[in-house]
Formats: structure tokens, sequence, C-alpha cells
């Protein structure tokens, strides 16, 4: 199901699109993981955008893929952000200077996502290696059983 950006969603519709529920998304605002409704008058309701969508499932896929906690998952949000607006800033400069200055800070932010990404794949990398020391002494075990 595809949103207009024009079309305000609800947040049961933005949940319903996203797969979590309302209280989720109520939670991602408190936390920081999704732009709260800041300006949002006492008692209005909530208004999202497609792109708050997509922020939404950017974070149901980073939690499911990385399994990182919630606190990992807004630093590696935030370095994807600021790595958007730089891109922005980047298409509207032409000064080589302002180039170079804009670069290196992307080059910061993703060397924080890939941090973030190493520490989850060393941690995977453990498990396997646990893993396959259980299976090799079950197997072992299994091998002195047929030999009695």
């Amino acid at each position: 199901m595809s949103t207009t950006a024009s079309k305000p969603l609800r947040i049961g519709e933005v949940a319903e699109l996203t797969g979590v529920t309302p209280r989720t998304i109520r939670y991602y605002e408190e936390i920081g993981l999704l732009p709260g409704a800041d300006d949002r008058a006492q008692g209005q309701h909530r208004s999202y955008s497609e792109a708050d969508v997509e922020r939404v499932r950017e974070i149901i896929r980073l939690r499911d893929l990385l399994g990182l906690s919630l606190d990992q998952l807004a630093v590696l949000l935030d370095a994807e952000t600021a790595r958007a607006a730089l891109r922005r800033e980047l298409e509207h400069t032409e000064d080589p200077a302002k180039i170079k200055g804009l670069l290196e800070q992307a080059l910061g932010h993703i060397g924080t996502q890939l941090e973030l990404v190493r520490m989850r794949r060393e941690a995977l990398g453990q498990l396997e290696e646990e893993l396959v020391a259980k299976r090799r002494r079950v197997h072992k075990r299994l091998a002195d059983l047929a030999e009695e």
C-alpha cells in the first residue's frame, strides 16, 4: 500500500502500513527514534507523512536485521539522518572546500554506522563459533558411543 506525500496519515494508518502498533509508534517518538509531533497542539491528533512511514520501516528493518538495542538504533538512524542532510547540502554547493568538508563529515557518520554493524557481526561470529564447537562435541560423543 502506498501513500501520497500530500495526505497526512493518522497513527493507526502508519501502524497498519508498517505492521507495528500505535503504542510502538508513540514509544519510538518518546525515545527519539521517530520525530515527535512537538508542534501538535494539546489534544490534537498526530499526523504523519510518507517519510515517517519510511522511517518506521527502516527502524523495524534495522532492528530485525541487526538485533540492535533501541539506543544503538537511535545512533545508527541519527547518523543516517545526518548523512541525508549532508547529501542535500552537497546538491547545492560547488565550492570544493565545502564539498570536501561535507564529505569528511559523511565519512564520520559512516564510520559510526560501520562500528555498530561490525559489533553485531562480531557478536554473531562469536555465537556461531560457540554453536560450531557444541555441534563438534555432540558429534564426537555420538562417534564415541558408536565405537562402544
